[in-house]
């Protein structure tokens, strides 16, 4: 194991390999195809592909083939791994020199408190997928969320048949606007418990570092307001989006979030991300 740390962090120093790598954690728990890496990062598929085999070759990327599409996912357990030996063998038992390392560890040890918790739904034009997540989560929540949703590209205006969508399943739409992701990053925002990214565009771009090591995870979703076709077509392709969010959130607001450790935690909301309807 030891023998492989210099080759990972040989392989990482490279910028637009620990670009890679860094795509890959974000979009955890996905298999993600080449071709998006490659449009996400600007990265010559050529090039990407010698990226992609030298992270493979120090195990910190894995990858499958579904049908004649090559997917890549980060491989959590080397990472961890590596991140543990990094630790035990610069602190050499003096917590002093890794104190910000050692009190993230301690954290993930740590249950939540049982409170009202702060939530963060992104996608890129907050007009529909996150909005959707914001409202649902508000019906669905009985007090226990603060809920918030953002974009990092947002539209001038929520999309109409969104908001009309949300007006028939009873929700309460008057307090909903499209909002940037920075109106959260200044000195006066809410200390967010949960961040999660709805679409696969947001959690592709470097997101901030959000302050108190919130719980994040990845829950894409095709876009409904990219649908195309009839009337009907495009109606079903914001029902399905409804769908699939109000099935997960359904899940996300029954967890004990109180009486789980943050790694019992980070489990949880990443199953639910595999939850497609």
């Amino acid at each position: 194991m030891e023998e492989q740390i210099p080759l990972r962090l040989s392989i990482l120093g490279h910028p637009q390999r620990l670009a890679v790598f860094r795509l890959l954690m974000r979009r955890y728990p996905d298999h993600v195809a080449a071709g998006e890496i490659s449009a996400a990062l600007d990265i010559k598929a050529s090039t990407l592909s010698s990226y992609l085999s030298a992270l493979m070759q120090a195990d910190l990327v894995t990858k499958t083939r579904t049908g004649t599409w090559l997917r890549y996912q980060v491989n959590i357990d080397t990472t961890r791994k590596t991140l543990d030996a990094l630790y035990l063998d610069c602190c050499r038992g003096r917590p002093d020199l890794c104190k910000s390392f050692q009190q993230s560890a301690a954290s993930e040890e740590r249950q939540m408190t049982d409170r009202k918790y702060n939530v963060l739904f992104i996608c890129t034009g907050n007009s529909a997928r996150s909005i959707f997540a914001e409202a649902i989560l508000n019906a669905k929540g009985q007090d226990r969320f603060q809920v918030y949703s953002a974009g990092t590209t947002p539209q001038s205006s929520l999309n109409p048949i969104a908001v009309e969508m949300l007006k028939s399943k009873g929700h309460d739409v008057s307090g909903l606007r499209s909002k940037n992701i920075e109106e959260f990053m200044g000195e006066d925002a809410p200390q967010f418990d949960f961040v999660f990214t709805v679409c696969d565009q947001a959690a592709n771009e470097q997101c901030p570092t959000w302050e108190g090591q919130p719980i994040s995870a990845h829950w894409g979703m095709p876009d409904p307001v990219k649908a195309t076709g009839t009337d009907a077509e495009k109606s079903l392709a914001f029902h399905q989006a409804y769908g699939v969010l109000l099935h997960r959130l359904q899940g996300f607001a029954a967890l004990p979030i109180g009486q789980l450790d943050r790694i019992s935690l980070q489990n949880a909301v990443d199953k639910i991300a595999l939850t497609s309807e």
